[in-house]
């Protein structure tokens, strides 16, 4: 381009137009209503050439007359040459790119308000299935001469809604951990199998039916007693929500609409209420493989919504108002559903659980408490400590280092040289007592152990609580692994109190409901108190006694 402009900036293109047509007729084209000048006269020499004259100037007149007829666009000379000189595939594409960008830009009519809202709807109440559940309906049952029946859950699970909890931005590497088939591998069957039902793992060999019979008689069950697990099995199958899940708010439950009173203020903790009631069911032998318990799909129900409700990326079930409260108790009832069956559905989402509990330990003082990393407490570990034993009887990984520093933090909380517990500082408290104590023998104390012994009996001299049920749990544990005396005197207390306590009329008949509890009663209400209850009478066949000949049971790793 350089080499065509002028020294005044002009450009020195040609113009063709301008060189093949003559003066008269570019001025025609430029101004084409101008009367054009008069042609001049001829003389004799020109006689030769007047008649070519005459004819150029006639066929002007016809040029300049078409014209008028046909008008023309007053484009500049350049430009009509420029079109005349564009080749036919150019302008063809040209063309079409016109028409389609201008078809891009008509928009669609858009849809109606009501099927918009229509739309959203559906969207808001569809469930995520995790391997849809058979749609046949729930079994009766008919549990020690009763009619009632377990609750027909609906074969869906709730999407886990959005969760604003502290913990949803934590690491995702938690649960991602690659583990080994550990529990496929180590966890053979025994001929056990045939006798009880079901495989356990050792420390659960005691929960098959003709095992729980003979440890009933043997550690000091009762009919009574066994009739009031029975009947509060019963109350929470009906209890269970159409989601598969429970809630402390018992009384939303559309089977009971209301009819039982004293439901708990924390219907936020979906995941701990879940975990709590499927733990008398497998504390029971009842699992969701097997075909002759009534309590099947009860128990599918509820590991079902646990696992949905599961962070993906973590492993965690940890949620607001339950914290790690929930996730401790849902993680023992996914350890001890995969320990009891073997279920391959369900190693994943326990070893996740479990994978959890480690992330989630304080990596200084080594206990747990409400939100990952958080300096512990005595309460909240307990449930970790038992969730990670119950893994580790699953044959599931649990990290040495874990249990190692869990044994420091109870160091940090300990008072009378071990006997006795704080709750984040060291302490005597009754329930922070039993805590610390049933933790120090799932950690491997032995059972010669001075400061356990006075634990022991200092639990025992003061004897089973009316007012707190939290108590009375780890307590009786503690008492039945030690056995003796003290567990008799225990035992009889304990399971009398809880067997006359009963509701036994109406829709709360096999619940409990402790009034004098004014701690944990009010915000996990009837469910909370009739969970505890159950399991506390479920202690004889509910693990094996760690000190007894009968349990096989490893210790945890602790190098």
């Amino acid at each position: 381009m350089a080499d065509n402009a002028s020294s005044d900036g002009r450009s020195d293109l040609p113009e063709p137009v301008a060189a093949s047509v003559p003066p008269r007729e570019l001025e025609a084209v430029a101004s084409p209503d101008q009367t054009p000048p008069p042609v001049p006269l001829s003389t004799p020499s020109e006689a030769s050439g007047a008649a070519e004259v005459v004819a150029a100037g006639a066929a002007n007149r016809r040029a300049r007359k078409n014209r008028r007829k046909v008008p023309r666009l007053a484009l500049p000379l350049w430009s009509r040459e420029v079109l005349r000189q564009t080749p036919g595939w150019l302008a063809s594409m040209i063309v079409h790119t016109v028409v389609i960008v201008v078809l891009m830009l008509i928009q669609l009519p858009a849809q109606p308000v009501e099927t918009l809202r229509q739309l959203i709807a559906s969207s808001d109440n569809e469930t995520e299935e995790l391997d849809e559940l058979p749609d046949e309906p729930i079994e009766e049952i008919h549990l020690e001469a009763t009619s009632d029946e377990a609750v027909e859950v609906e074969q869906t699970v709730e999407t886990p809604a959005e969760s604003t909890s502290p913990v949803d931005d934590v690491e995702a590497a938690a649960a991602n951990v690659e583990v080994a088939d550990l529990g496929f591998e180590k966890a053979l069957r025994r001929d056990m199998l045939a006798e009880i039902g079901a495989y356990t793992g050792d420390g659960f060999s005691g929960r098959g039916e003709q095992a729980r019979r003979g440890l009933v008689a043997r550690y000091g069950g009762t009919k009574e007693s066994e009739a009031a697990v029975a009947a509060a099995l019963r109350w929470l199958a009906a209890h269970q929500m159409p989601d598969g899940g429970w809630s402390f708010a018992h009384h939303e439950c559309p089977s009971c609409r209301g009819q039982c009173r004293n439901p708990g203020s924390l219907g936020s903790a979906r995941n701990a209420a879940t975990g709590l009631a499927l733990l008398p069911f497998l504390g029971a032998g009842q699992t969701h493989q097997d075909k002759k318990s009534p309590y099947r799909k009860n128990v599918e129900a509820g590991l079902r919504f646990l696992i949905a409700k599961m962070d993906p990326r973590t492993g965690s079930l940890h949620e607001l108002g339950g914290s790690m409260y929930s996730h401790g108790i849902a993680s023992i009832a996914l350890c001890e559903a995969y320990a009891m069956t073997h279920d391959r559905d369900l190693y994943q989402p326990a070893q996740a659980a479990v994978n959890f509990i480690c992330y989630a330990q304080d990596p200084h003082g080594g206990g747990w408490r409400y939100d990952p990393h958080d300096p512990g407490d005595t309460s909240v570990l307990g449930w970790q400590i038992m969730a990670l034993k119950s893994g580790h009887m699953a044959y599931l990984q649990v990290p040495a280092p874990v249990v190692a520093k869990a044994s420091v933090f109870l160091d940090s909380v300990q008072s009378n040289d071990g006997a006795n517990y704080g709750y984040t500082t060291p302490g005597a408290g009754e329930a922070t007592t039993a805590v610390g104590l049933l933790s120090r023998m799932h950690l491997g104390w032995k059972k010669d152990q001075s400061a356990l012994e006075r634990g022991v009996k200092w639990l025992g001299d003061r004897g089973p609580s009316e007012d707190n049920m939290y108590y009375n749990y780890y307590a009786t544990q503690v008492l039945r692994h030690w056995e003796g005396d003290l567990w008799s005197k225990w035992n009889k207390s304990m399971r009398d109190q809880l067997v006359n306590s009963q509701s036994k009329s109406g829709h709360e008949a096999g619940s409990w409901y402790m009034t004098a509890d004014r701690h944990h009663a009010p915000v996990g209400g009837r469910l909370y108190c009739t969970t505890m209850a159950a399991m506390i009478l479920e202690v004889y066949y509910r693990y094996m006694p760690i000190y007894a000949k009968q349990s096989t049971e490893e210790d945890f790793p602790i190098e």
